[in-house]
């Protein structure tokens, strides 16, 4: 009688037996390397040579009642294989195959196994068809496509060597003899770091994330605001790592406890890259964030932003002004500096005056005095504004109004000749006048003071390589908001993920916009003490566009789907 698992499922090893495919003996030598290796029996199997992969296959494709592939006569798509992470792949011995619309067929060797169906479906955004491949075929085949961690290293290392020093150069100001004896003793850890660089900045990426664990280091991109993960080092490199970008940046090596903050430059033929570096001590050791400050990518030209006409008029109107206040707000990351950067170059001429109290200064302007804020030496905000006031400024600009006393001065400022800006972090920009009032700023000064808030939100573009026609369900448009019935019967657009988005469907990011100018009724309504929705109720009265409804007009103009504006958004 057949032995029967746990479950009413019959034994593989049985099975075989049962069918004459291999004797009693086969099966225990099967058995006794299995639990020595670790490995499943199908795998131990067809690596000793005692049966054929596709008799495994199709018997694992009757218990499971799943369909079988034979991967032998199956040519894989390497774009389709960039969609699943390498280490996920190898951990889990799944590949994907191909792609159908939004379906992608994907081989598994553990039909068993459905909780990786699940975190695959969330890591590729794709509807999942499973399909079981015999796993040592399945296995060559992944370590075929993908390179491991070391291969990784060496793939980096060897594309380094044929880089010319005054290609690729990171800038060392004032290195001392420590820093000198780790490039000469650590070549490999010099050019890996150049390489990681270098390839970031190729790649568009606004950070990199260096991450270490208890047995590996992993580092990963931003990329149009989503995380995405581009190898794992040695975990022995981990020190050597550290200690190579905290010199660089003019770090203390030695003080592994506390967080510190430094920059580098990095020299790519004519172009010279800025990077912020943060550190930060963690259970295995110190992560380490650079943020890419690349001007090549600073777009300064307010009419390339996608503002809508009276937006972008009000904007225009508001920054020409010679006094008031212009505000931007919006949560971390949402392009706020860009925003201001790009107000500055547009008034900053040989006649004005324009001085920037910033922390930190993200990027160098010709023409811009700018200040770094310190507040371990007393150089906060406030103090750097005091200090500006007397210094004959035409504008000023203050990274962010943090608290009372640096709101009242920039006020004051506003008031008697200035023209300021600044940024708040609020959820829109009627809320940013009752966060300023709730500071303790009087309302008669707000009212008086503030000609302009802009909100803005960045969504990803779609991708213009793979653009295609899309049809949103009334249910889907529904999420918009409730007057969403005129959009049902229109086609928009959406990226089906190709090998320029890496499978995500898109590339680049926009803005969303509501820009809040305010008017006689708007300043009334502000000295009448009115809430948050009625001054949003006046202003839309006016003409001004929401978040969501400049996000709703970029749905239909084809720059970025529904997902996007809805995650972004609030109805």
């Amino acid at each position: 009688m057949a032995t029967v698992a746990a479950g009413g499922i019959e034994r593989l090893g049985d099975i075989l037996t049962r069918e004459g495919l291999i004797s009693r003996e086969q099966l225990a030598a099967a058995l006794a390397e299995q639990k020595a290796s670790g490995h499943r029996l199908g795998y131990v199997l067809v690596k000793l040579g005692l049966v054929q992969e596709l008799e495994v296959t199709k018997v694992l494709a009757r218990q499971s009642r799943m369909p079988a592939v034979d991967l032998s006569r199956f040519e894989v798509d390497p774009k389709i294989i960039k969609l699943v992470p390498a280490d996920f792949a190898l951990k889990h011995i799944v590949l994907p195959l191909k792609r159908e619309g939004r379906t992608l067929t994907v081989a598994m060797a553990d039909p068993s196994n459905t909780g990786v169906l699940d975190d695959l479906k969330f890591i590729t955004r794709y509807d999942l068809f499973p399909v079981i491949a015999g796993e040592y075929t399945l296995r060559n085949l992944i370590e075929k496509h993908f390179e491991s961690s070391d291969q990784q290293l060496q793939t980096i290392l060897k594309e380094m060597e044929g880089v010319e020093e005054t290609d690729v150069e990171v800038v060392e100001e004032q290195e001392d003899e420590a820093a000198t004896q780790a490039q000469i003793n650590d070549a490999p850890v010099v050019k890996l770091i150049n390489g990681v660089l270098t390839d970031a900045v190729k790649r568009g990426a606004s950070d990199i994330h260096i991450e270490p664990f208890e047995h590996e280091i992993r580092i990963r991109y931003r990329i149009d605001g989503s995380l995405l993960e581009v190898m794992r080092p040695p975990v022995k490199m981990k020190a050597a790592l550290t200690s190579r970008i905290k010199i660089l940046s003019q770090l203390n090596i030695a003080e592994r406890r506390v967080p510190q903050d430094g920059r580098l430059k990095l020299k790519m033929g004519n172009r010279v890259i800025d990077f912020r570096v943060s550190t930060l001590p963690v259970i295995f050791g110190e992560k380490i964030v650079l943020r890419i400050l690349d001007k090549g990518n600073l777009t300064l030209d307010l009419s390339k932003f996608g503002f809508e006409p009276k937006a972008e008029q009000d904007l225009m109107r508001n920054i020409l002004n010679p006094y008031g206040m212009v505000l931007v707000t919006g949560p971390t990351g949402s392009g706020k500096t860009t925003t201001l950067y790009s107000a500055l170059s547009r008034v900053n001429t040989i006649e004005t005056n324009i001085m920037t109290a910033e922390d930190p200064v993200e990027y160098n302007l010709m023409g811009i005095n700018q200040v770094l804020v310190r507040n371990e030496i007393g150089l906060t905000f406030a103090a750097a504004l005091k200090a500006f006031l007397r210094q004959d400024p035409n504008i000023i600009m203050i990274g962010e109004i943090r608290d009372l006393e640096t709101g009242s001065i920039a006020i004051k400022a506003a008031l008697t000749g200035h023209l300021v800006l600044s940024t708040l972090h609020t959820n829109d920009a009627a809320s940013t006048i009752t966060r300023m009032i709730d500071m303790g700023i009087e309302a008669f000064n707000v009212a008086s003071a503030v000609n302009l808030v802009v909100a803005q939100r960045l969504v990803r573009r779609i991708c213009k390589d793979c653009k295609e026609p899309h049809k949103y369900s009334e249910e889907e448009l529904r999420t918009l908001g409730p007057n969403v019935g005129e959009l049902a019967s229109l086609t928009f657009q959406k990226g089906d993920g190709c090998e320029t988005c890496n499978g995500t469907g898109y590339k680049g990011r926009a803005g969303l916009y509501e820009v809040m100018a305010l008017s006689p009724e708007l300043r009334r309504m502000i000295l009448r003490g009115g809430s948050v929705a009625e001054i949003r109720d006046v202003a839309v009265s006016e003409g001004m566009l929401t978040l969501r409804m400049d996000g709703m007009k970029k749905i239909e103009k084809g720059v970025t789907t529904l997902e996007e504006v809805v995650k972004e958004t609030a109805a």
